[in-house]
Formats: C-alpha cells, sequence, structure tokens
C-alpha cells in the first residue's frame, strides 16, 4: 500500500479509545498517574499533535459534565471555570447578567479612598511646590510709555513712583473692619478659601445674578500678585494653592496687609498709601472711618465706583458717583450689621458726610492736552484688547498714537488765543465762569484722530474730556442727516424716490407740524404743536437748500416726520454715531438736534461726506507693544460705505453753501473750499460748528457747566463775554477756521468732487405749483434776500479793513460783506445769523456714478 494510502500513526495511549475513556471519567475524580494520563507532552522535531476527540465523543462528555453530581458542579456551572487573575475584578467574573456591573462594596470603598489620596497627595504637592506672594515684587510695575505719529515720546505714565508698602500698624483698623465687612465676612476664621462662598458664586453665575462674592481677601491678594492676570486654568488652580498655604501658614493681618497693600483703587493707586494719597491727600493711617469706607467701596470696582469716571458710557462722573455713594452707605452698613462698629459711631455718618477728594495727582506731568490724548489712547487699547484699568495701571504698555503733535498744538492755540479774549472771569463773573471748549479733527481718508481739544488740562485740574464728552446736543449741526436720510429714502410726498434740495418746504415762523398721517402734532396743553424759529421772518415756502444756509427750524421739523425717525437714526449710525447718543424720541426737536454726540464723533461722522460716504471708524492708536511685543489688532479700521457717494456729495455742496452763503461764513476766511454746519441749543446752553474739507474733519463745541457740580447741568451762555447770544457761527466757527488754516498749512488746495443732480423735487403739502409760462420768483424770495437787520445790543460791523481776531465775533474787515444776523430759535438748535438769496435750481440732468438716481421734478398733490 503506498505511503499516501496508508493511515496516520496514533500516538501511545491516543486515539478514539482513549478519547472515549476519558470522556467516561466520573466529574470530580482525578486521573491516576500511568492511567491514560501521558507524564510528558510530545516535543521535538518529530513529535506528533495529539489527536483530537470525534464530536459526538465531545458532546457526551459535554452533558455528562454539565449533568454530574455535588455541589462543585453547581459551582462550575455559575463561574467561568478558572479563577480571574485581574488586579480589578471589575465587570466581575462571578456573577452573570446585569449583575456583572454592579460593583462590590469593597471596589467602591477602595475605589473613593484611592481617590481622596490622590487629592490629599496633590494638594499637599501643589501646596509644596507653590511659593507664596510678596507684595514688594507686586509693587514694581512699569510705566507706560505714549507716542505721537511720527514715533517721538509724548509721555511716560504710572510706574512704581505711585507705590509703597506700608505695615499693618499704619493701617487703620476702621478700614481693616470696612475692608473684611464688604469683601470677606469670615476672614478672620476661614482658611484662605471659602467653598460656601465659591458655591454661591457659581450658583449666582448660573442664575444670572452676580458674578462676583467667590473669592475671600487672601485668594484677591493672591490675584494681585499675578501682573498677567491672565485667565487660565493654570493660574487659577495655582492662586488656589497659594491661597490654601497662606491660610495655613501666615498671619492674618500678614495676609490683609498684603492684599490692602496690592489692591488697585483707581487714580494709577496701588495700596493703601498710594490710594490715601490719591484720593485724600494723606498718609493711610490718618484715615478716618469714612475714608475707610469709602476706599473700601472703590476697591468693589475703580472703574465704576470712582467718582472721577471711567471707561465706557456706564462709568461716567455722575453713574460713578451715584454708585460710589451708595455703596458707601452700605459699607458702613455691613459694617454694623456683622459686628465691626457701633450704631452710635455709624449714626456720625450721615449723606452729607460722603467724603471729599483732593484732585488727582494724575496730573503730574500731564500738562496742557497730553492728559486727554493719554486717556483716549487708553481708552482705545482697553476696548480693542478687553484689557481692565487694573491691568493698564500695571503698566508695561508702548503705545503709539495717532496724534500729531503739530496739530494739537494748533488747535490748543486757537482755542487758548479766542479764550484769552473773550472770556473774562474776573470782570465777568456772573456770566463768563464755567465756559468749557472742547474739539476734535480726525483724517478724512483713514478715520484716524490727529487732533483734539479736552479742557485746560489736568495741571489745571480739569479732568473731563470735553472733546469724548456727551450730554452736549448737537443743535442744527443735526440737520444734515435729516437731508440725507430724505436723499436716500424720499418722503410721503415723492412715492418712494429719494429727494433733491431743491425740494420747497414751508419755513414761516410757528408753522403747525403734522405727523405722518398728516394730522397736527399735539402740544402738552391738547392744541396744535406749532414750531418756532430763531426769527418771525415770514420766509414762505424755501428750497431745502436755503433752509439749511438759514438754518431755518420749521422745514426740518416737518421733514422729519415725512421721512420717518428711524430712517434719520439709520443714516446717523450708518457715517458713525453711536445709537446711545441718539435722541430716542419721535418728536419735532429730534431733528433740530437734541441728540448728544461727542466732538469726536462729529469730526468723524462729518468725515463720511467729505469722504463721499465711505465711513472710517475712529481710532488713536496705530501701535501697542507689551513687555516688547506687539499686540495685534490695532490695524485701521476698514472702510465702510455708509451712503451712495451721490448722496454725499450733494450735503457736501448744501453745506458747502452754508459756509459760502449762509451762518457759517466766518468759515471762508480759511481760503480753500469747505464745507460746515452751525448748531446753537435752546436757551443758548450749547453752540457748535462741525466743518470739513477734502483732507481733515474738525468739530468745535462750545458750552457751560459746573464740572464740580453733581448734575453737571448746561447753563445758559447768553451774556458770555458780553454778547446777548452766542452761535455756532461766531466762536466756534472762528476757531475752527484759526485750526484748519495752521493744520493744513503748505497742503495743497483740493476740491470737493461735483455733486450730480440726484432726486425729485417733492414739495411739501401746500406749496405753490410751479407756473410753466415764466419764471416766477419764489414766495420766499422777497424777504430771504433781504439782510436782517443787526439785533440790538450786538456791535456793528467793523468797517476799519483791519485784519479781525479770531475773538472779534463781528468784525469784517470786507466793506461788501453782509453782517450776520438773527438769533437761535425754536425749541433746540436755531439758525445762526447770515442771510442771502437762494441759488437757483439747476438740473443739468448728468449721468450720476453708481448707485444715484436720475434727476426730476415731482409736485406733491394738495
Amino acid at each position: 500500500m503506498s505511503e499516501h494510502r496508508r493511515k496516520p500513526s496514533q500516538p501511545q495511549n491516543g486515539g478514539r479509545a482513549a478519547a472515549r475513556r476519558a470522556a467516561q471519567q466520573r466529574p470530580g475524580r482525578g486521573a491516576t498517574a500511568g492511567h491514560d494520563v501521558p507524564t510528558t507532552s510530545p516535543s521535538g522535531p518529530h513529535a506528533e499533535p495529539p489527536a483530537q476527540a470525534s464530536r459526538a465523543a465531545a458532546r457526551r462528555a459535554a452533558r455528562r459534565g454539565t449533568a454530574g453530581r455535588g455541589r462543585g458542579a453547581g459551582n462550575a456551572a455559575r463561574g467561568s471555570g478558572r479563577p480571574d487573575k485581574r488586579l480589578i475584578n471589575y465587570p466581575r467574573s462571578d456573577r452573570d447578567g446585569w449583575k456583572r456591573f454592579v460593583p462590590s462594596w469593597k471596589f467602591v470603598s477602595g475605589t473613593a479612598l484611592g481617590f481622596f489620596a490622590v487629592i490629599v497627595a496633590g494638594t499637599g504637592l501643589g501646596i509644596a511646590m507653590v511659593n507664596t506672594p510678596d507684595p514688594n515684587k507686586a509693587a514694581q510695575a512699569q510705566n507706560n510709555v505714549f507716542y505721537w505719529a511720527d514715533g517721538s515720546q509724548m509721555v511716560a505714565t504710572g510706574g512704581s513712583m505711585n507705590r509703597q508698602i506700608v505695615p499693618i500698624s499704619s493701617i487703620p483698623r476702621s478700614m481693616r473692619d470696612a475692608v473684611i465687612a464688604a469683601e470677606n465676612e469670615s476672614f478672620d476664621t476661614d482658611k484662605g478659601v471659602d467653598p460656601m462662598g465659591i458655591a454661591r458664586a457659581v450658583y449666582n453665575m448660573a442664575s444670572g445674578g452676580s458674578t462676583q462674592g467667590g473669592s475671600t481677601i487672601t485668594q484677591q491678594y493672591v490675584k494681585n500678585t499675578y501682573l498677567d492676570s491672565d485667565q487660565t486654568l493654570k493660574r487659577k488652580v495655582t492662586e488656589l494653592f497659594i491661597a490654601i498655604k497662606l491660610g495655613v501658614s501666615e498671619e492674618k493681618d500678614t495676609v490683609l496687609a498684603g492684599y490692602l497693600n496690592t489692591a488697585y483703587y483707581g487714580r494709577d493707586a496701588y495700596g493703601i498709601q498710594a490710594a490715601a494719597r490719591a484720593y485724600f491727600g494723606k498718609d493711610s493711617q490718618e484715615l478716618n472711618p469714612a475714608e475707610c469706607a469709602f476706599l473700601a467701596s472703590v476697591l468693589k470696582g475703580p472703574n465704576l465706583y470712582n467718582p472721577d469716571g471711567g471707561i465706557g458710557p456706564a462709568a461716567t462722573p455722575a453713574l460713578n458717583e451715584d454708585r460710589a455713594r451708595k455703596r458707601w452707605a452700605w459699607v458702613l452698613d455691613r459694617e454694623v450689621e456683622v459686628g465691626r462698629m457701633d450704631k452710635a459711631e455709624r449714626a456720625k455718618y450721615k449723606d452729607a458726610d460722603f467724603p471729599p477728594r483732593v484732585e488727582s495727582e494724575q496730573a503730574r506731568g500731564m500738562t496742557g492736552q497730553i492728559g486727554y490724548l493719554v486717556d483716549t489712547a487708553k481708552a482705545y487699547v482697553m476696548k480693542t484688547k478687553g484689557i481692565t484699568a487694573e491691568q493698564m495701571a500695571r503698566g508695561g504698555y508702548r503705545i503709539k498714537t495717532t496724534f500729531q503733535k503739530p496739530k494739537v498744538d494748533a488747535l490748543a492755540k486757537a482755542v487758548e488765543d479766542t479764550r484769552n479774549g473773550f472770556i473774562d472771569e474776573k470782570k465777568r463773573p456772573d456770566t463768563d465762569t464755567f465756559v468749557q471748549f472742547g474739539a476734535a479733527s480726525v483724517d478724512v481718508k483713514t478715520g484716524a484722530l490727529v487732533a483734539l481739544y479736552g479742557g485746560p488740562g489736568w495741571d489745571q485740574k480739569y479732568f473731563s474730556n470735553n472733546a469724548n464728552t456727551s450730554g452736549v446736543p448737537v443743535g442744527s449741526t443735526w440737520k444734515p442727516y435729516v437731508l440725507a436720510a430724505a436723499m436716500e429714502y424720499g418722503t410721503q410726498n415723492s412715492k418712494g424716490r429719494g429727494i433733491s434740495a431743491d425740494s420747497k418746504y414751508q419755513a414761516n415762523d410757528l408753522t403747525v407740524i403734522n405727523n405722518r398721517e398728516g394730522k397736527p402734532l399735539r402740544d402738552a396743553s391738547g392744541n396744535p404743536f406749532k414750531q418756532k424759529n430763531e426769527s418771525p421772518t415770514a420766509f414762505g415756502y424755501v428750497t431745502l437748500n436755503e433752509a439749511m444756509e438759514k438754518s431755518i427750524n420749521v422745514p426740518f421739523a416737518q421733514l422729519v416726520f415725512d421721512v420717518g425717525h428711524d430712517k434719520v437714526r439709520e443714516v446717523a449710525k450708518a457715517t458713525g454715531l453711536l445709537e446711545e447718543s441718539l435722541n430716542p424720541n419721535n418728536d419735532a426737536s429730534f431733528a433740530l438736534g437734541t441728540s448728544t454726540p461727542s466732538a469726536i464723533r462729529m469730526a468723524d461722522s462729518y468725515a463720511t461726506f467729505a469722504a463721499s460716504g465711505t465711513h472710517h471708524e475712529p481710532y488713536s492708536v496705530i501701535e501697542v507693544d507689551k513687555d516688547g511685543e506687539k499686540l495685534p489688532g490695532f490695524e485701521p479700521p476698514k472702510a465702510q460705505r455708509a451712503m451712495d457717494s451721490s448722496i454725499a456729495d450733494n450735503i457736501t455742496k448744501v453745506l458747502e453753501n452754508v459756509v459760502e452763503n449762509g451762518t457759517g461764513t466766518k468759515a471762508k476766511k480759511l481760503g480753500r473750499p469747505a464745507a460746515g454746519k452751525t448748531g446753537t441749543t435752546d436757551f443758548n446752553k450749547s453752540a457748535w460748528f462741525v466743518g470739513y474739507t477734502p483732507e481733515l474733519s474738525t468739530s468745535v463745541t462750545l458750552f457751560r457747566t459746573d464740572p464740580n457740580s453733581a448734575g453737571k447741568e448746561l447753563i445758559s451762555m447768553n451774556g458770555v463775554g458780553d454778547i446777548p447770544s452766542i452761535h455756532g457761527g461766531d466762536i466756534p466757527a472762528a476757531i475752527w477756521t484759526e485750526y484748519m488754516r495752521e493744520a493744513l498749512k503748505g497742503t495743497p488746495v483740493k476740491d470737493f468732487p461735483e455733486a450730480e443732480d440726484i432726486g425729485v423735487t417733492a414739495d411739501a403739502s401746500g406749496a405753490p405749483s410751479p407756473t410753466p409760462s415764466a419764471v416766477a420768483p419764489s414766495p420766499s424770495a422777497s424777504p430771504s434776500m433781504q439782510p436782517s437787520p443787526t439785533p440790538s445790543g450786538r456791535p456793528s460791523p467793523s468797517k476799519s479793513g483791519k485784519p479781525c481776531k479770531p475773538w472779534e465775533l463781528y468784525c469784517d474787515p470786507e466793506p461788501t460783506s453782509s453782517t450776520s444776523g438773527g438769533t437761535t430759535g425754536g425749541l433746540i438748535g436755531g439758525g445762526d445769523g447770515g442771510s442771502s438769496g437762494s441759488p437757483s435750481p439747476t438740473n443739468t440732468a448728468k449721468p450720476g456714478r453708481p448707485g444715484s438716481s436720475t434727476a426730476g421734478t415731482f409736485t406733491a398733490p394738495e
């Protein structure tokens, strides 16, 4: 028989018979040596594998095994049949189904004990590795250095000169009590952290309540020593470890002194000693309980509780003063509540005892306009990068601004020259005190803020920045936004088409104003509301161009209803005005300038007209380095299209006419193309001139308020400078002209873009229909061509032919020039004098640029 037909050889004691004998063994009996159990495994290169039992034999053996007798058999059926050698028996091998995933009590307790051991070990290791803070190192902050646009240094501020560490013995007990009562009632007993306080803070945050209150004084002290203030998990954990270490290793007086010596109190003051000097001009040990309660109040947040004011619309001096007073009273009450002040002691301090402060020492080195420039640049950096006032005060920043020193000096000189020749507080104390000037100048092409005038200077104890002030109504400088909205959106009389400045509106004094439904507005008494002009002249129907030229109130009070107040707001916001500065009321005075944008925003907004409808957000910083590293985000803001170029250019054309023939004729002395608008408010409380050339846009405001008054209410300027009434076309226009002449010296003369004919002529209801047979004079031609007589009490124009000084308001060296006349009228925003004939309307039918509309005529139905 051949090899491949031969059966394979069987191992000794193997084969099927052996399998059967093994299967027939009773369960629980072990095989004895020599009975069919091999003592060694086959090995070697020639070893043969053991034979396998047949499937039938295997099944029989399995059935016999499961049916075996004895307790051991039952246990084997439930278990795995082999011992579990895992370190952690989970899921459990000795259970079936879902029970395998139910942990045993040994597993649960072991896991908890192990986790606790890891936490304890990790905490101990963390505490051992961290160092306790050093208040002396925390006080060693750097200067912030500010540079002019050309790279030369403007000023270095801050630094370690305003920081001094004092021992606990130099900190009054009343200061310690006030801070503990307000910040951390359990300070004397806690171990550096307050778990319940943290839980309350988390709950408040989750429920939308206050986000503060979770940190103890110890934790705040630790946070103060980290100059970078990075909001990272690593830093938070490190702070927690240090706080725990301090809580168990340091005396409470040491921790409290460290906190009070490193905390930020505002006015660039770090530490209690610096704060005592900055606010009260005394050393810390001399503070009384009322002053201590004040400083404890400021610690809640200097930006919002320093009565000087802070950064942002919610941090005005008035709002901060109110918050500080309420917080001061609460701190005193809280001291009584927690047993750190007697009721009798608390009763000594009434609301009238709110501690007076000395003038800020921040004025040191901040002469002239430097303080206002630094303040403006700091605010821009903080807003752009989300930097807090505390972080900024710690220093290390190198800030290059957009301010050009020659232009800043020219603007300051223009204001001061006028002030010195116009204001005499000693001679006329009842009228000439508290007169304030503010101004700002913006590069038309970029939006860069090149100059501003914020006030007499920090060194003169005047800290409010008049260039960035709010609350001063802009008067008739608002009227261009009403006209621009009419050109863009049209009126109810134009069937949705934009209108031209040649549209006629009723201009007579005390004309009844109708709402959008054509029904008369009602005054407080329920009678039809009649809008007042600055003079009783019977103008009749005039074009909107002439109404702007003479700053007549009635046409714009009606136009705002025909256009819609919201449309005007949209135009104003598109040009850069902030929504919070706009009057929210839909009344007639909205069209006449009851909104209160700052001088900076007004200059930037008018720059949009100068740039043919392209808007650039105003900015004051070009570059910022922090500790030698350049920070991103300070590129010039990108240009945005605010309105069609044809609309902007037509507004410019109308405002050029204001300078050439209307209330802004003083600006003609600039000697180059200029456009602008005057504005004067009700009761002569403010006066504005906002104007521009193709290169620069500048706004100048004049108002009167007591900077030390609680509400800083505006006061009438009637009689200031021995002048019955101040107008935007007088002092503000003179300052504007003097500054612009110097700022543009050496700059080539450039014309504005030629304005295209746009819109339809949509006259207001009631306007006479045009007569096709002959060119009839406008109903307003006769009165409007007559120059207004000089009001009584105002000096006659000079005919000497000598050069006029800026403060000589009515000097006219040209005998042929017409005098300016009239006074501000209306509820707000009246005209500023001046008169001339209305220019003849033209219709060249030239093709417009993209977005412009075809010119035409549309007479509203009667």
